[in-house]
């Protein structure tokens, strides 16, 4: 019975893998983090502006810093990849 509850739910309301950029502000929200606190992480302020307004992709360092650093889920930073 929960094998069928969860493939219906699978089927007709499907979870979209979450957007980089969101989880990102989001994490900043939630810890109170600016811009600078995340150059080290990114790189210099423009580079994390560049991120954070969709100008720029994220790198794997930058994945791999954003998560050790701040503890954002890596599933969320890879987003639909």
């Amino acid at each position: 019975m929960c094998v069928l509850i969860n493939e219906y739910e699978n089927k007709h309301y499907p979870i979209e893998a979450p957007d980089p950029v969101e989880a990102i502000k989001f994490r900043m929200e939630q810890q109170g983090l600016t811009v600078k606190d995340l150059e080290p992480a990114i790189g210099k302020s423009n580079r994390v502006y560049e991120v954070l307004n969709r100008k720029r992709n994220l790198t794997l360092p930058m994945i791999r810093k954003l998560h050790t650093m701040f503890g954002i889920p890596l599933k969320s930073l890879v987003g639909g990849l």
